[in-house]
């Protein structure tokens, strides 16, 4: 999978993106991660990238123009079988597991970080989603495409060492939130491990994990 994030502060990914699973992805080249620095596509000699509202209010807003150049530009240079651009924007449909795992089958994702108070609206033009993480709001998309980012690449294959371990967990297909865990000791400070789970049993273990796993 290839994976562009356009965004006007590229330094946010670096740590991110250096540790833990993403890294172990990239290091087996099952992805490959590009920044992609707004600026660069930015207008005249400051490389303007945003304008004041028309009909005023406060803030700047991005440029339709800018946007659309970034987007045109990373698409040519990328996979041309099954592209598929996402706006980051609070307006947009929530993120779930589900729309994870039909994003994990496309092979070449563009993440469009949204900045200052928003951007021009014509831009959704040139867009195929747009995804908000949540009901509330962020200084930029950079955070929601780490997110998406992490979200995604997790459930391509061979990332996770057990395939088993992204089958059964949280937000799966019907929703449900995953049974409670329990590790060694089995008792402390007089709270004790469920006694199913010890019993070996493994279907009644199965059954009492599914009578435990919430909607």
């Amino acid at each position: 999978m290839q994976i562009d994030i356009i965004t006007l502060f590229p330094e946010i990914f670096s740590s991110i993106f250096s540790a833990s699973i993403i890294k172990r992805a990239t290091q087996k080249n099952l992805v490959s991660i590009d920044i992609v620095n707004l600026r660069n596509f930015g207008l005249g000699k400051h490389k303007q990238v945003d304008d004041k509202p028309y009909g005023g209010g406060v803030g700047m807003i991005l440029r339709v123009d800018v946007l659309e150049q970034a987007i045109t530009f990373v698409k040519k240079r990328g996979e041309a079988k099954h592209q598929y651009v996402i706006l980051l924007d609070p307006t947009g449909k929530q993120f779930t597991q589900n729309i994870a795992r039909r994003l994990s089958r496309v092979n070449h994702l563009i993440f469009v970080c949204g900045h200052y108070e928003g951007v021009d609206k014509r831009v959704q033009k040139f867009v195929d989603e747009r995804i908000s993480i949540g009901p509330y709001i962020l200084t930029g998309g950079e955070m929601a495409a780490a997110v998406l980012t992490e979200t995604v690449v997790r459930l391509l294959p061979g990332v996770i060492p057990k395939p088993e371990a992204t089958k059964e967990e949280s937000f799966g297909k019907k929703f449900k939130l995953e049974y409670p865990q329990y590790t060694r000791p089995s008792m402390y400070k007089g709270l004790s491990v469920p006694k199913i789970l010890l019993s070996g049993n493994h279907p009644k273990i199965q059954e009492w994990r599914r009578r435990k796993s919430s909607l």
